[in-house]
């Protein structure tokens, strides 16, 4: 009987397992290609896995919430519609493990394809091969809006594109460079947690698993580095002023609302061209200077969890193109719509206190990177201006800015000198850009 095995697929370049959320699938159902099968959890992000072939589901070897290989096989499908009685299934899927794992790489191109190359987007094999029998170009490829999980091109969105061609909206982020993984920082033993009693009237509550992933990154974080935080407080009026000003012009001509973040990511991305030991990792004994600015993002999921999704090259972005790419993760990260790429190759982490009132914090630094920012409220103070006729008190908007950093390869005076560059370029805001 001729047979297909399902493996654990490669979703990320620095993804080795994965986690079996959910099965769509039951062993004996029929499946067709492009089908759905299982949904996948790597790092923060679920992603919902289409079959590649037609079939009857054979053997499920793996139960849900079980943590896979990249490269292990999760089930097998019957191409000839038999449903095998024996364990057959099971043994030649055993036995061909140690050669699908040896070939992980090759397994996980031949899914994406050669556009992998080039895109951040899944493709399933039918997807591809619609798009090759009718010349549909990766360009084109890459502009069909998505109905799957993080915006995956199903068969019938491709089908819809082909019957209105050329009138697809184009949603999808351009093709953009990979960024290599960042080299794995030491491991640091780990002390035992202090012993905890449970009294009577307290409530137990179990972790999910986003939630233990996060303590256990933050625990990580604060073994590897030693962190120092400095802060300044930065005068923020005219910035303020020109963004009242022009918000709502700003959203009738771009179609999107602009916040203060996009402004704080643009001040963030030019003061880490200016200071790129900032934009590094720690990798042993050596300093990773990064070429690229990634500049990760903070965004409380409605779970009450958080997730960093990316916005790649952010120095080469102008004030549209940063608050277009803001919102867009950040409205996929609270609809569980990333990518897994999305969350990938960051350089740099800010994370927004002021969102939930707070003045100042002392973030954590997301490894491997090797500072993150904090912002704080923004607030009318009393202020004394220097005046050519004398010193004057003002109401001014102002706000904390603290960052947290490696002391390793990071000292006082650079985390100091970087963090006063940032609310320099924020207090000298050119009001007289055009929007």
């Amino acid at each position: 009987m001729a047979s297909f095995n399902i493996v654990m697929p490669k979703l990320g370049e620095s993804i080795q397992e994965g986690t079996i959320t959910k099965w769509f699938v039951k062993e004996g159902d029929t499946v067709e290609e492009d089908d759905m099968l299982f949904e996948v959890a790597t790092d923060k992000v679920d992603s919902e896995i289409p079959s590649p072939v037609d079939g009857v589901i054979t053997k499920i070897l793996f139960p849900e919430d079980s943590l896979v290989a990249v490269g292990e096989v999760l089930a097998v499908i019957s191409l000839d519609g038999e449903v095998e009685e024996s364990a057959d299934a099971v043994e030649t899927a055993a036995a061909e493990t140690t050669e699908t794992k040896s070939e992980t790489e090759t397994t996980a191109e031949s899914n994406v394809d050669d556009s992998r190359k080039l895109s951040n987007r899944f493709y399933s094999p039918l997807v591809k091969t619609i798009a090759k029998e009718e010349n549909v170009s990766l360009e084109e490829l890459e502009s069909i809006e998505g109905s799957g999980a993080g915006g995956r091109v199903q068969k019938k969105d491709i089908l819809d594109y082909l019957e209105n061609r050329g009138s697809a909206k184009a949603t999808a982020p351009a093709p953009e460079k990979k960024v290599a993984a960042a080299s794995a920082t030491p491991a640091v033993e780990r002390k035992a947690p202090a012993p905890v009693t449970v009294g009577e009237g307290d409530t137990v509550v179990e972790m999910d698993r986003i939630r233990k992933l996060i303590a256990d990154h933050m625990v990580m974080s604060k073994q590897v580095s030693p962190h120092v935080t400095s802060v300044v407080e930065a005068d923020v009026t005219e910035l303020v002023l020109w963004r009242n000003k022009n918000k709502n012009a700003f959203q009738e001509k771009h179609g999107d609302k602009i916040t203060f973040m996009p402004i704080f990511t643009e001040a963030v991305a030019t003061a880490l061209s200016e200071f790129p030991l900032v934009n590094s990792s720690v990798d042993g004994d050596k300093i990773i200077m990064k070429r690229d600015i990634n500049v990760g993002i903070a965004v409380a999921k409605p779970d009450g969890n958080l997730i960093v999704p990316v916005i790649r090259n952010a120095e080469q972005k102008n004030l549209v193109g940063l608050t277009k790419d803001l919102n867009r993760l950040a409205n996929a990260a609270r609809t569980n719509k990333l990518d897994p790429s999305d969350i990938q190759g960051g350089t740099f982490t800010i994370t927004n206190f002021g969102s939930f009132g707070n003045i100042i914090g002392t973030p954590i630094i997301n490894q491997p990177q090797v500072a993150i920012l904090a912002t704080g409220i923004i607030e009318k103070k009393p202020a004394v201006l220097e005046t050519p006729s004398g010193d004057v008190i003002a109401i001014r908007h102002k706000m904390y800015l603290s960052l947290s950093y490696d002391h390793r390869i990071i000292d006082g005076a650079l985390g100091g000198a970087f963090l006063r560059r940032i609310a320099d370029i924020l207090e000298n805001f050119d009001t007289n850009r055009t929007i």
